[in-house]
């Protein structure tokens, strides 16, 4: 009975992402031709090296509870991949491996954020951020962007931003929903405002950092001298090795901050899953040049769905430096009919796209970017160019 539910899950917005995808689902049950455009996830295979990986890890009779950190391997991996891309220093009990990099950013949360803390957004955000500071009765606060900034804030915007009660900044560069990527130049002027408030932490969501295009070079937070000991750098396999069902993300952090949230994850899940773990190690281990053949494709269709959206009259969009997601400003549609069904908002859009041309995508609200709607290319070229033409359609 629903009035036996806690207020802590009656006050939690259910994923805007996967409440599309389910919604498309159910209209494809239906025998409807639903293109989904909503989640973000590689539509390639996990390469054939880490699953190798993973069948030697199996024959090799790996099937006890793993410690709740991570195996010492793999943290020692990370480690090394920390110092190669990033030029990091961490140390194995600075890092702590989780079942993705949802479950990383969760265990910050938690073990830092006091009830009625603030937490600032830096918008666009990824969905779940501001459910995860929600449930540990944080206070998420927006910081917005739009198309004309590249999606970016600027140093005074955040400055404004700061109150007493401010705990925590979260960031996400290359960024989902929108592919903008912070330089090290403006992350560094960023960085220069939060030198003035030694009791703020950020959390630095890296986990796109392999996907990223026209030469643009992601710089971790972290990597600023005054910010090392007050950042925590999260990452994770899912999005640039295709192992997203695999579950294994990571941070690296103070290790105060490390120890805290492996005695939160200990009393949550324990250990991350042992098989995915040993291959974990070939991945993080690998050059990116590995995975050159993947960015390659979707630098391809990046190209390609730009050059198709920015034919639709209506669509503003920005060319994304990283990721696999444009994500277009639609506001020249609000307070329009289109076949008869009036579009008030994002939201309206998006769910219009679903009804009338089958086309799943996501609304910019649950990003903080209300004008908007990400559209992902994480799917093949075919089926990109078909539901650009459903929407081209669905639109004139």
């Amino acid at each position: 009975m629903s009035q036996a539910l806690s207020e802590r899950i009656k006050s939690l917005p259910a994923s805007a992402t996967l409440a599309m995808a389910a919604k498309a689902r159910e209209l494809k049950n239906e025998g409807k031709d639903i293109i989904g455009l909503s989640l973000g996830e590689p539509d390639f295979n996990t390469p054939d090296f880490i699953k190798e990986a993973a069948i030697e890890a199996i024959n090799a009779d790996y099937n006890s509870y793993t410690p709740v950190d991570g195996y010492v391997e793999l943290k020692e991996a990370i480690c090394e991949k920390f110092k190669r891309d990033n030029g990091l220093d961490y140390a194995p009990n600075q890092i702590v491996v989780s079942t993705g990099a949802k479950q990383s950013i969760a265990n910050a949360v938690q073990v830092l954020i006091n009830p009625g803390d603030d937490v600032l957004l830096v918008a666009p955000y990824w969905v779940s951020y501001s459910a995860i500071v929600i449930l540990a009765e944080g206070n998420p606060i927006e910081i917005r962007s739009d198309i004309e900034t590249d999606f970016k804030i600027t140093p005074a915007q955040l400055e404004a931003a700061i109150t007493p009660k401010t705990k925590l900044v979260m960031l996400n560069s290359p960024n989902n929903p929108s592919g903008s990527m912070y330089s090290k130049e403006e992350y560094e002027a960023l960085a220069k405002v939060l030198e003035k408030y030694p009791n703020i932490y950020v959390l630095s969501d890296e986990i796109y950092e392999h996907i990223n295009y026209d030469n643009a070079t992601p710089f971790s937070f972290a990597a600023i001298p005054s910010m090392f000991d007050r950042t925590i750098t999260v990452n994770g396999l899912a999005k640039a090795f295709a192992m997203t069902g695999w579950r294994i993300g990571y941070l690296g952090g103070p290790a105060w901050l490390a120890k805290a949230c492996t005695k939160m994850q200990g009393q949550v899940t324990s250990g991350t899953n042992c098989i995915a773990q040993r291959a974990a190690i070939t991945a993080v281990r690998a050059s990116v040049g590995k995975i050159k053949y993947m960015v390659d494709e979707f630098d391809f269709r990046r190209k390609r769905i730009i050059e198709l959206v920015e034919d639709i009259e209506g669509f503003n969009v920005n060319v994304p430096k990283g990721a696999f997601y444009i994500f277009p400003d639609i506001s020249s549609f609000f307070g329009k009919k289109l076949n008869g069904t009036l579009i008030e908002n994002a939201s309206d859009f998006a769910m219009y796209l679903l009804e009338e041309a089958h086309i799943a995508t996501v609304t910019g609200d649950a990003f903080g970017c209300p004008n908007n709607i990400r559209i992902s290319y994480a799917a093949s070229l075919e089926e990109i160019e078909e539901a650009i033409r459903r929407i081209k359609v669905a639109v004139s």
